[in-house]
């Protein structure tokens, strides 16, 4: 699919938050035409509202406010090019730095409800197409049809899995997965993990284990640990990706159901509050519909402005 298809679905994806914040903001802008206090606060409220969080939107608003004095800015039309510019400056332009080598092993982690076990089958594909061998692991043994589940998706994206039954050893599924995946020579490993134990701590305890085995059985492999998070949550995310953080070194997020809310401004919030980079973004249902992030992207499509 092509750089402009994969736009359109990103823009259509991110319908809600556009018309939650973009349709406002340029209401507001159109309302007080010259830059002022007012604009400022009610600018603020639009940010905090469509989820980008208080810290944030509150940095933003400093950052736009100190550009305006410096540049002697008047209108209030180009205070949204600014709050455009200062966005893509928080994310960053990441697109182009998430380049796995082979062999590779995405540990994928997150809470039940987000969309893990669909993430991977949708990670797979996107490997798959891309004509590398791809091998899934079935890590959630806790969670009542998820090996199925998991299985069902492999299926569809065309990759090998390995799998135990239902209350087995996670530690167990990885090291054999680890050991498949040297054995037929493949180029990425996906490993799903649990999302849910008795406790924060019985879990954390789980995926520290699984990332101890990684590190001793696949040391000679890129390691990337995925932490999926859904949109609609907003800052319930935030907490999620603070506590997951703790225990085990997050290198990418992958934020989906973004179709699903009008508060997209949650991948800003995480981004800054965090330092994580967001890796793939989710906007719909279908299989093409996990995107690798790219902030200009993002952003344009926010503003609609493409």
């Amino acid at each position: 699919m092509g750089k402009i298809g994969l736009f359109e679905r990103l823009k259509s994806g991110l319908n809600k938050t556009r018309d939650s914040i973009t349709a406002r903001i340029d209401q507001l802008i159109k309302y007080h035409n010259e830059v002022n206090d007012d604009l400022f606060e009610e600018l603020e409220e639009l940010l905090i509202l469509a989820d980008v969080g208080v810290n944030t939107s509150i940095q933003l608003i400093d950052q736009i406010r100190n550009r305006v004095k410096d540049e002697k800015i008047r209108e209030a039309e180009k205070v949204k090019d600014i709050l455009k510019e200062e966005i893509m400056r928080i994310l960053g332009y990441n697109e182009e730095d998430f380049i796995l080598k082979s062999p590779s092993v995405l540990l994928v982690v997150g809470v039940n409800g987000v969309g893990k076990t669909t993430t991977i089958g949708k990670l797979a594909h996107i490997y798959q197409n891309q004509g590398k061998k791809v091998l899934v692991a079935a890590g959630d043994t806790f969670r009542a049809a998820a090996i199925e589940q998991l299985e069902i998706w492999a299926n569809r994206a065309g990759c090998q899995i390995v799998r135990h039954t239902e209350g087995a050893d996670a530690g167990a599924v990885v090291f054999d997965a680890i050991q498949a995946a040297k054995a037929r020579e493949m180029d990425i490993l996906i490993c799903d993990t649990a999302g849910r134990l008795h406790t924060k701590k019985n879990l954390m305890n789980e995926l520290e284990k699984i990332n101890r085995i990684i590190e001793r059985e696949f040391a000679e492999a890129q390691k990337e640990v995925l932490l999926v998070l859904d949109a609609t949550t907003g800052q319930n995310a935030v907490s999620q990706a603070k506590l997951f953080k703790e225990s085990v070194d997050v290198t990418g997020i992958v934020m989906t159901k973004l179709d699903g809310t009008a508060k997209g401004g949650i991948v800003v919030a995480i981004k800054n509050e965090l330092d994580i980079p967001i890796r793939f973004i989710g906007v719909g249902e279908s299989m093409d519909d996990l995107q690798p992030f790219d902030s200009k992207s993002f952003v344009d499509a926010l503003f609609d402005d493409m």
